[in-house]
């Protein structure tokens, strides 16, 4: 006898786009967290422990997102040039 009940679709895990505020599926985004010791990094896995915030995978986003401040408002620590930097070269290295 064949299981007629219609499958139960997943619920899409939505994260909302710090740069351009659009609200996108979470596995299309990159997460920036803030750790336990203050670095401010990419984390690819989605796992790092700390504070995070997403973005979509594109500099434009990044540059918006610094632009207004949203980025050191999210992660509740002011950004240095530096990590700017390292943010800017690890997004290129993953594009």
């Amino acid at each position: 006898m064949a299981n007629n009940k219609p499958q139960k679709q997943r619920k899409i895990p939505l994260r909302k786009c710090i740069g351009c505020q659009e609200m996108k599926p979470k596995r299309e985004m990159i997460r920036i967290v803030r750790t336990l010791e203050g670095e401010v990094t990419i984390d690819f896995t989605g796992k790092k422990s700390g504070r995070g915030t997403y973005l979509c995978p594109n500099e434009q986003c990044l540059e918006n997102g610094l632009k207004e401040k949203r980025l050191s408002k999210a992660l509740g620590v002011d950004i240095s040039p530096e990590m700017i930097e390292n943010l800017k070269r690890e997004l290129k290295g993953n594009e």
